[in-house]
């Protein structure tokens, strides 16, 4: 009977130590699955089981790749060095997930379509919902090394602070376990979450169960780097000798009499030095002889030292065979802690030195990390221009690396590179202590009077009907119409308006103005053109002059520049008036005035004129071009105000998403559709507006139409099942039908 496992299959492909490892479910394109693994030479190579070459290979990040770990629909979640993770599709990076300060040494996809979990050395975990972050997690007093899924709301985490904890995705720590003595490198659930495995520093493998340790598992060698559980519940090791070691409890599969000797002879022969805390605080002067080993141990795991002829030994408990097994001798040969092994971490990696250089006497000092593998004038040379200082002291710099550290280089060793920094094992103490009016009333005084109109669009009608207004022909329930609502071809305006009203408002608060910005009566007159001049095919083009009233109201005080904010939104719709607005030198300036009106401080009216000034910004072409070119800012600040509870404000963000929409559909810009893919699924949450999720399902069904690799994103992200409830809206019956079409997409 053969117990082990044979070799079936080399991978080549990297150019540098392979980090991490992780499988791509089966599917329809690759029946038998995928392999990716990541690399020190900042690459993923993906390959099929049956062939040792790479099917192909995803460049992308800046750093050494540490972490993967593969979700639904092909996605594959990767993390790395350079403190960012990325989520991976058809040989595309979909979205860049930014925002831990360190290395990124752990990634976790969740069973819930769109959540993800990164943990870095930063010390905290990130949990990550349609590519933006929900919430943060702090506790860990030191890198984050490993994540691990526990059932459908929970997860566990461990860390160099030789702690694992179990969190709620609520950001609550529900417990704390503590057995490690050294660094934890790895964690995984067992089958049926009936407990959970860790490895690290401290040459063991652990199982817990019912928040015990319940037993220890000694190895021959320091660092245990990872483990993973099988699906009939072995356990596999891979360590820093090189050996990848299976642990069962079947007895249909255990290892010969023969194998089981010789791991036991080969942990007997290990050497333990007591500095790493791996078998706590030793007082060598009263150590007992090995009449200590006549009495049984109190728990499985336990370990014991004696002394023989003036050796020291040490022990470990084996419950289920009810005997003391030899681990190792006790010697004094590495330590396991900053003074002992030099190892310290610097910005999340690991470094045989990090000095601080002084370059003037009263200039700032600069970190200069080193390794004895690396070479000192290389170092000197990049140390010099990351921090920008003269190349005339490279000679200098360089001369300092090899006086202090005597020109030390590592030989070869017989240990194993630590896989996700590429240096030797990890020492403990080495990182340094690292609500809006009613929609009936006036939206800025409260009152009936003013109401700019909530749900008005300008489209084209199509098939009878005007999708975004519900206006024109009658469509029977009773019949099945085409696809009138998607790919949306041309932007959505906000145009209804009532001039006298808003100009009556302007009047009576400009009685308030200071002189400087105080309105005159010629002023009013432009002010009126303005806002009809789009309307009005035979109109005068506006010149630069007569916009000038209009960018003198806009510098009102906030609480009183609503009035302007709505002028402004309606004059956009002119070419010329666009074209000032966005295309001259300060265009830049002007999205930045009209985001600061989507602070969360500001005033509701601000919030919800602000918006429809974005939107009809699409409505002519400098407007597009600059609202496109300065999307990430324009969405990211946009987005937050889908915690309002004003549906006025909702449609408007509904509506600005799905001219965004449009807009990179025409384009067919990957990047801009997963940010706006995501800003859907993000505000379709939030938002309860039939109107509102109307025209989020158009933005959606737009960024989907004719591209297979958004159809397998918003799937990955779970909008089918987020949408399919929006299929039983009865009124309007453009939201049903309109769902019932992207979901034949998806």
């Amino acid at each position: 009977l053969n117990r082990g496992f044979t070799e079936a299959r080399c991978m080549r492909g990297h150019m540098n130590f392979v980090s991490c490892v992780c499988t791509i479910p089966p599917s329809d394109l690759y029946p038998h699955g995928l392999i990716a693994t990541g690399s020190n030479d900042n690459n993923i190579c993906l390959y099929t089981p049956d062939d040792s070459e790479p099917l192909y290979v995803l460049k992308g990040h800046k750093d050494t790749v540490c972490s993967l770990s593969s979700g639904k629909f092909g996605t594959l979640l990767s993390g790395s060095w350079d403190a960012t993770a990325k989520v991976w599709l058809n040989q595309k990076c979909m979205m860049t997930l930014q925002g831990h300060t360190a290395a990124i040494w752990a990634v976790k996809v969740l069973s819930e379509p769109g959540l993800m979990l990164t943990g870095s050395a930063d010390k905290t975990i990130k949990l990550w919902k349609a590519g933006r972050c929900e919430r943060t997690f702090i506790g860990h007093e030191d890198c984050v090394r490993g994540l691990a899924i526990h059932g459908e709301t929970e997860f566990l985490s461990c860390s160099n602070d030789a702690s694992v904890r179990r969190w709620h995705i609520s950001g609550e720590c529900l417990q704390v376990y503590y057995g490690h003595t050294n660094y934890i490198y790895s964690i995984n659930v067992l089958p049926n979450c009936q407990g959970f495995v860790t490895t690290g520093e401290d040459r063991s493998l652990r199982i817990w169960s019912q928040g015990q340790c319940t037993q220890v598992i000694r190895l021959p060698t320091q660092s245990v780097w990872c483990c993973c559980v099988l699906e009939n519940g072995d356990i596999v090791t891979g360590s820093s000798d090189g050996i990848v070691r299976v642990f069962t409890r079947s007895l249909e599969r255990i290892a010969s009499i023969e194998d089981t000797e010789a791991f036991e002879r080969e942990l007997s022969q290990a050497s333990i030095d007591p500095r790493t805390g791996d078998l706590g605080h030793i007082n060598i002067g009263n150590l007992p002889g090995r009449e200590h080993l006549r009495d049984p141990g109190t728990e499985d795991g336990q370990t014991r030292i004696i002394k023989e002829d003036e050796k020291l030994e040490a022990y470990q408990w084996s419950g289920s065979e009810g005997r003391w097994v030899k681990i190792g001798d006790v010697v004094g040969c590495s330590g396991a802690t900053q003074q002992t092994s030099g190892k310290v971490l610097f910005e999340g990696k690991e470094y045989d030195y990090v000095f601080t250089i002084d370059v003037s006497e009263n200039g700032p000092s600069y970190k200069l990390p080193y390794n004895t593998t690396d070479d000192p004038w290389l170092t000197a040379y990049n140390f010099l221009q990351k921090n920008d200082i003269n190349p005339v002291f490279l000679d200098q710099v360089a001369n300092f690396i090899i006086h202090n550290t005597k020109g030390q280089t590592l030989s070869a060793s017989g240990e194993f590179s630590d896989p996700f920094t590429g240096a030797g094992r990890y020492v403990p103490g080495s990182s340094p202590a690292s609500s809006a009016a009613p929609a009936s009333k006036d939206p800025f005084t409260g009152a009936g009077r003013y109401v700019p109109e909530s749900a008005s669009c300008r489209v084209a009608p199509v098939g009878g009907a005007v999708p975004c207004t519900g206006t024109g022909t009658s469509q029977s329930d009773t019949v099945q119409v085409g696809n009138i609502y998607f790919p949306k071809k041309e932007a959505v305006s906000f145009d209804q308006a009532n001039p006298v009203q808003i100009l009556g408002k302007l009047r009576e608060l400009n009685g308030n103005v200071d002189e400087e910005h105080k309105l005159r009566e010629s002023d009013f007159v432009i002010l009126e053109k303005l806002m009809s001049a789009p309307c009005k095919t035979s109109a005068e083009s506006p010149t630069a002059q007569q916009i000038l009233p209009l960018q003198k109201a806009l510098n009102w005080p906030s609480d009183t520049v609503f009035p302007a904010l709505d002028i402004l939104r309606l004059s956009l719709r002119h070419p010329t008036v666009n074209e000032n607005f966005c295309s001259e030198k300060d265009r830049i300036q002007f999205v930045h005035f009209l985001l600061k009106f989507l602070k969360p401080e500001e005033r509701p009216a601000n919030h919800l004129l602000a918006l429809r000034a974005l939107s009809n910004c699409f409505v002519c072409q400098p407007g597009q071009k600059l609202l496109m070119e300065l999307r990430d800012e324009v969405m990211t600040e946009a987005v937050e105000l889908r915690l309002s509870n004003n549906k006025n404000i909702h449609i408007a963000l509904a509506t600005l998403t799905l001219n965004y929409a449009v807009h990179l559909h025409k384009d067919d810009n990957l990047e801009g559709k997963v940010q706006c893919l995501s800003v859907v699924s993000i505000v379709m949450e939030a938002v309860e507006d039939h109107e509102a999720i109307f025209r989020l399902l158009v933005a959606l069904g737009t960024l989907i139409s004719n591209d297979k690799n958004m159809v397998q994103l918003a799937k990955s992200l779970g909008l089918d099942n987020q949408i399919k409830k929006y299929l039983s809206v009865s009124e309007p019956d453009k939201v049903k039908q309109c769902c019932r079409l992207v979901l034949e997409l998806l």
